[in-house]
């Protein structure tokens, strides 16, 4: 692993390598402290700390985003393709907040999140580089941004269903109602509000398009073990070239050679 991450950072990627790490860790240290607020109660948007912190998170990757599209040699499919993650990285908070403009507590939550979504990008694009084989390296992003969401989706239904749902008592019950619903399963635990209705549908609908992703990983790695394993057994039973020399110059037994 570290001789792949090294590979990234200073060899095939150079500085694009650097970037999406950098992303990556401060994409991490977004989510520390969106927790740590989430679970303390604490409430952001008094903190200009905070604010200032994911102002100047999002500036870098806004700065990421124009470096990129100078270094890109087609501009116009770059921006294209990668337009949305501009739009992500602006800091939404930081506006509404410097001209006052206020929005319900709900929508003002989940805004901390957007700036998230240029880490899975990032995510994608290093595990990718990290894994040898494709469709690993596909499996372990999807599993990594479903567990990201799941745990999102978690947060935001703690926040908003805790003061008016009783079944909500703590962090734990939110948490079991996002892996119970990403699972279709369904849990005991259901919305009051809408917001937590909407992300009561959404999560039920990811898992049913994560979960056959898996299902198709599994079985990709056992048709391929069982070729590897065929491909050894053919080889181990075909006759070497020498053998099979000396078995065809050599007379039958009890026979006669004649001239």
């Amino acid at each position: 692993m570290k001789s792949a991450f090294n590979d990234i950072i200073y060899e095939k990627r150079g500085i694009y390598g650097v970037l999406h790490v950098i992303i990556l860790l401060l994409s991490l240290f977004l989510i520390v402290v969106i927790s740590v607020d989430t679970f303390k109660n604490i409430p952001f948007m008094t903190q200009g700390s905070y604010l200032k912190i994911q102002f100047w998170i999002c500036m870098f990757f806004i700065a990421d985003f124009v470096l990129e599209f100078f270094l890109s040699k087609r501009k116009l499919y770059y921006l294209q393709t990668h337009f949305i993650f501009l739009i992500v990285s602006i800091p939404y908070l930081n506006i509404i907040s410097y001209y006052g403009i206020e929005f319900s507590p709900e929508i003002t939550y989940f805004l901390r999140f957007i700036p998230l979504a240029r880490s899975g990008y990032a995510l994608a694009i290093v595990v990718g580089w990290l894994s040898s084989n494709k469709a690993s390296g596909l499996f372990v992003s999807y599993l990594t941004m479903l567990l990201a969401t799941v745990y999102f989706s978690s947060l935001i239904f703690f926040v908003i269903e805790h003061k008016v749902n009783p079944q909500v008592t703590g962090y734990d019950d939110a948490l079991w109602w996002a892996f119970m619903d990403v699972t279709t399963v369904g849990s005991n635990i259901y919305a009051v509000t809408p917001t937590g209705r909407i992300l009561s549908v959404l999560l039920a609908a990811l898992g049913m398009m994560m979960f056959p992703i898996f299902t198709v990983y599994v079985t990709s790695l056992v048709q391929n073990a069982n070729k590897r394993k065929n491909e050894l057994y053919n080889e181990d039973n075909t006759p070497q070239p020498e053998a099979a020399k000396q078995t065809a110059s050599k007379p039958a037994e009890g026979g006669k050679i004649t001239s």
